[in-house]
């Protein structure tokens, strides 16, 4: 897996609704497209995307074969208290990309 690039607002005020995104740098191989020698190419995708806001989880997904390349969520949360927002992505193989952003809240 590759980079992930993550924007959460640098500033919010209490109560108001933010969006965050996220994205990973990966290829999300399907494991139904054959190679050189017309083997199969092993199913590689990203399976887990979880996102933390200090410490509770605020969005998770289950992502598919059908999700394409380097693949972009993007989800609204409400903005409580200044903090860190912790992303994670984990592969079929077991690879983890995690990444941070934080945020100040007034």
């Amino acid at each position: 897996m590759g980079a992930a690039i993550v924007r959460v607002p640098p500033r919010a005020r209490v109560g108001e609704v933010i969006e965050v995104s996220a994205m990973v740098a990966h290829p999300m191989e399907t494991g139904y497209r054959t190679g050189d020698g017309g083997q199969v190419v092993p199913r590689n995708i990203v399976t887990t995307f979880s996102c933390r806001y200090d410490g509770v989880e605020v969005f998770r997904a289950d992502l598919f074969p059908s999700v394409t390349a380097n693949p972009y969520i993007a989800f609204t949360t409400v903005a409580t208290r200044s903090g860190t927002f912790s992303f994670r992505w984990i592969d079929d193989t077991g690879a983890v990309v995690t990444e941070t952003a934080s945020i100040v809240v007034e």
